[in-house]
């Protein structure tokens, strides 16, 4: 597009008017008609007019403006999933997610190459990164195959903006199933990225492909949510439950088993369970028991045998690892109804140690026929427990009582073959809770009276129970004895238990009452027993008149707690000789996905089973090639907490630590944590359509389907309006060499005739 443009001297025509006025008058001024001829006299005012319509040009600057539109450079973006979800075959005609994408892309090829005209078309297939492929003439060369093994929609649209920073970008096509599958640190967040789209101006287009029932259209079985108990004690049942899947065998009975390593690597079915699939999706709870019969780290597995017609069996198991324990000791804790606070306190001393089971039953004594455990008397009989705990348990009423004939007769026995009981304080303990006409009245270390007894609406008798703070003050025989050494570590047993609070109240003992072969290790006062031991049989028995150590850990002797119930439990059970020491080794999670963290905290005990303050650990990963990586650790004065991150290889994990204190080795533990095999891809393969309408609402795009995107392309190669750049030309024509030179050579040449023909 051309016009003029004039911008006269001084921006005034009048001016120019004038001047040209005076200039054209000037040529009536000339040579006389006797002097030359009428020829030469017009061939000097011809010469003369140009040079004067020349000056008058000049005067009017004279300029020619065009304007020149051209479009911006940009490009536009293809983005193709290629990770293996998209060869789930559930688009139309049975064809995969990836046949259907690059079908998709051909239908696109005279669109594209139309766009590629004017804007530069770059392609990427992604899985976990972003590659770059080749595009000719509107054709994007994607590959064969579709094999990546995760989707990280989010990451690589954060490297794709990376990849064409300073650029203007068109637009962005995105062709996935919409399911984010990626580990870290590769699991940035497809809303965050497309957030950053936005401000730019960058819309994001998605294409969709494949159904949100995912491998349902295929047929794949799958376990998840394992669960076992990471400790259990020998020939003791431990339960191992799950969740099972099935997509595809709807109406089909699948079988289910339990595998327990029986020697190194070597997994064997020790228990099966046939599972009825009623609609596909479905999850089905299983739940298996086994009792081991050797200590040691066993790897348990629920697994789901391959199923014809599976896509994917790398789900099929879920593993774990259990330590079964040698000498544990099995406890059994009978209380009353409702719990009380030294209870609770009780069981959290007793759990801390691993060697140390506790099965905790309440029972209310005024409905003990509700509340009662149903295997109660099998519970009492001999070989059962180790230790029996009888809390603040009143027998009830002959007409419901808490125990049936002969059960008491049967834990009696127990205690005469070599298992410990320990009865505790409380209001309904001893004689207020009606035991001195049972058998027990001969167990226990104590004499009780029928005249004792205090019925559960009674009023408080004070001659039963000391209701006032007492100290517990151990005896010379109690402090040289294994229960009530709490010395420890350079500190004197007495000085230890002159710090610990007093208990709140406690039932009353009389000297004259006790047992001949009675030894009483702590009192209150002079002939005032608090805790009182002897044996019966070849079992060991205490009656304890205190209800109130929570008072201990309570007021910052969580330790001495500890110690002095563990040591209780373990007199009782005749394990009171010195124990090895240990360290032991807790995981937060013994099974992980590729790439996840393993955290974990080990703890070194002294023979006594006390922990070893400041001790120093070291530990090392052998992974499941063999090779070898320190852990880190960060240590604090009783424990050290420990990570590790190199965890990409599925396979089983070994955690070696080894602790010293001074540079003497205290112990050294090994114990295994498990990486599962899993395919990100294909155990889980529903599109997430909704993620894809979520990502292009985000950024101003839009969500299509297949069918729509060779349109969608037309649409924004005529919609680039906003792209054109109109840029506005002016040449100006008085103020050139040519303008210049023609001036000149005028003038030149009419001061040439004249000189020639004599006229100056």
């Amino acid at each position: 597009m051309f016009r003029w443009s004039f911008y006269p001297v001084a921006d005034n025509y009048l001016l120019v008017a004038g001047a040209g006025l005076v200039l054209l008058a000037l040529l009536a001024l000339g040579p006389g008609r006797e002097r030359t001829t009428r020829q030469r006299r017009r061939i000097l005012a011809a010469l003369r007019f140009a040079v004067v319509l020349l000056v008058i040009l000049a005067m009017l600057r004279p300029t020619l403006v065009y304007t020149k539109t051209e479009k911006q450079a940009a490009t536009f973006l293809v983005l193709a999933d290629r990770s293996l979800s998209m060869t789930v075959p559930d688009e139309a005609q049975g064809r995969s997610r990836w046949e259907a994408l690059k079908q998709t892309l051909a239908d696109a090829k005279r669109p594209l190459a139309a766009l590629a005209r004017d804007f530069e078309v770059k392609a990427y297939a992604f899985d976990a990164e972003a590659h770059p492929v080749d595009v000719d003439d509107g054709a994007i060369r994607l590959g064969e195959s579709a094999d990546g093994t995760e989707t990280a929609i989010g990451s690589v649209l954060d490297d794709v903006l990376r990849n064409e920073a300073g650029k203007r970008l068109l637009g962005i096509v995105l062709l996935s199933d919409g399911a984010q599958r990626a580990y870290p640190p590769r699991d940035a967040l497809p809303q965050t990225a497309a957030a950053r789209l936005k401000p730019l101006g960058y819309p994001l287009f998605t294409v969709r492909f494949g159904k949100a029932r995912g491998l349902g259209q295929a047929r794949d079985v799958s376990v998840h949510d394992l669960l076992a108990n990471p400790q259990v004690f020998v020939k003791n049942e431990l339960t191992v439950a799950g969740q099972v899947r099935a997509d595809g065998y709807a109406d089909r009975t699948i079988p289910v088993q339990l595998l327990v390593e029986t020697s190194p690597g070597k997994m064997e079915p020790v228990a099966q369970q046939d599972v009825q699939v009623l609609a596909d999706g479905e999850s089905i709870p299983v739940e298996f028991t086994y009792v081991p019969e050797l200590p040691g780290e066993y790897k348990v597995s629920i697994e789901i045998p391959e199923q014809k017609g599976e896509l994917v069996t790398t789900n099929n198991r879920l593993s774990t690892f259990v330590n079964v324990l040698k000498g544990g000791l099995n406890v059994l804790y009978l209380e009353g109804f409702p719990p009380r606070t030294e209870q609770k306190f009780l069981r959290r001393a007793l759990d801390a140690s691993p060697d140390i089971h506790v099965d905790t039953r309440h029972i209310d004594p005024r409905h003990p026929r509700e509340t009662r455990p149903a295997d109660l008397g099998e519970r009492l009989k001999p070989g059962k427990y180790e230790v029996y705990l009888l809390g603040n348990l009143d027998l009830g009423t002959p007409e419901a009582p808490v125990f049936l004939p002969g059960e008491l007769e049967d834990l009696a026995e127990s205690v005469s073959r070599g298992a410990g009981l320990i009865m505790i304080g409380g209001l309904h303990s001893f004689g207020p809770g009606g035991y001195a006409d049972t058998p027990l009245a001969d167990v226990l270390p104590i004499r009780m009276d029928r005249f004792e007894r205090q019925r559960l609406d009674e009023k408080l008798s004070p001659d039963l129970h000391l209701l006032r703070e007492v100290p517990m003050m151990p005896t010379q025989r109690g402090l040289a004895h294994f229960a009530l050494n709490l010395g420890g570590q350079g500190r004197g047993s007495q000085q230890v238990w002159s710090q610990l609070p007093p208990l709140q109240g406690a039932n009353r003992f009389a000297v004259e009452g006790l047992k001949p072969a009675a030894i009483v290790l702590a009192e209150a006062a002079p002939d005032r027993p608090l805790l009182v031991a002897h044996e019966y049989g070849a079992g060991r028995v205490m009656a304890f008149a205190g209800d109130s150590t929570w008072r201990w850990a309570m007021r910052g002797h969580q330790a001495e707690h500890r110690r002095f119930w563990r040591q209780v439990i373990l007199w009782l059970a005749r394990k009171d000789e010195r124990l090895e020491g240990n360290v032991q080794i807790e995981f937060d999670q013994r099974r992980l996905r590729p790439g996840q963290r393993v955290e974990f905290t080990t703890t070194a005990y002294s023979p006594e089973g006390a922990v070893v303050e400041d001790a120093r650990f070291q530990a090392e990963i052998v992974l499941p090639d063999g090779t070898t990586r320190q852990a880190e650790l960060s240590h604090s004065r009783t424990t050290a907490v420990g990570s590790f991150r190199d965890t990409v290889d599925p396979g089983d994990y070994s955690l070696r630590v080894t602790a010293r204190k001074e540079g003497e080795v205290l112990g050294a533990a090994e114990s295994r944590f498990l990486v599962f095999e899993q395919n990100l891809e294909l155990d889980n393969a529903a599109a997430d359509a909704t993620m894809l309408e979520n990502l292009a609402a985000m950024t101003g795009g839009r969500a299509v389907v297949p069918e729509e995107l060779p349109g969608l392309i037309e649409q924004l190669t005529e919609e680039t309006e906003s792209l054109e750049v109109r840029t506005e030309t002016k040449k100006s024509l008085w103020d050139t060499w040519g303008f210049f030179t023609l001036l000149v050579g005028l003038l030149a040449g009419e001061w040439f005739l004249r000189k020639r023909w004599g006229l100056v």
